[in-house]
């Protein structure tokens, strides 16, 4: 009787899967439907933890604001912390305020800043990961979690790869990415040689939001905009 019922729900479980195929079709069309009517974009993101009065959601929101007044849109994870403030910059801005929201227990919901039209709901990060690489012409990173630097090394991996077009990575604060760079160049590039020095090309180190649109600028000069597939 104990294997019939293990062979059911095992089954059940098998079937599930399956038909959750169609669901993340689903996910991945009505992403691609609506981002690809944004134009371009830059994608913002941070902790979702940072509260509205800590310096980092207020460097977030001079940033996201500089890069919309400077023809970008901004696309963030569309909830609290860094990513409120990302919206918030943007719709003080005037500009395309963007939010790749997503199902979670905790700490996700919907921030107030996001234009009505560009708010975006997911069930499975991956597709939600797509879309951030997929519709955007850089990253700005904030002070953050693993989710931050789950974002982050994708990016860079997907480039060391040639999987995507390059784009500029920014890394915002000094005082919070520091350690982290010093410890890729000492230990991953220079004593254990698991990376080549051309893949840290792309990664910049800055401390305020006019130095974020210099990077955008500089890398886009020469180049025409348009979504990164």
């Amino acid at each position: 009787m104990r294997k019939e019922q293990h062979h059911k729900s095992w089954n059940e479980i098998k079937t599930n899967d399956s038909w959750a195929i169609f669901k993340i079709m689903g996910e991945f069309v009505n992403g691609f439907e609506k981002m690809s009517k944004i134009g371009p974009c830059v994608s913002v993101f941070g902790s979702a933890r940072t509260k509205p009065d800590h310096e980092y959601y207020e460097l977030a929101v001079r940033v996201a604001q500089k890069i919309v007044e400077s023809g970008y849109g901004v696309i963030t994870g569309g909830g609290p912390g860094i990513m409120e403030a990302g919206n918030k910059g943007a719709h003080i801005g005037g500009g395309t305020s963007v939010g790749l929201n997503i199902d979670l227990p905790f700490e996700q919901h919907d921030n107030p800043y996001i234009d009505s039209d560009k708010s975006l709901d997911f069930d499975y990060f991956f597709v939600r990961k797509v879309m951030f690489v997929k519709y955007s012409q850089g990253f700005v990173v904030m002070p953050g979690g693993f989710g931050t630097l789950d974002e982050l090394f994708e990016a860079i991996t997907l480039i060391q790869t040639y999987k995507i077009e390059k784009f500029p990575i920014i890394l915002v604060s000094t005082e919070f990415w520091k350690g982290l760079l010093d410890w890729i160049k000492s230990t991953l590039l220079e004593k254990f040689q698991n990376i080549s020095p051309k893949d840290l090309d792309l990664i910049h180190l800055v401390d305020t939001e006019d130095e974020v649109i210099r990077i955008l600028d500089a890398f886009y000069k020469e180049s025409r905009l348009s979504p990164n597939f």
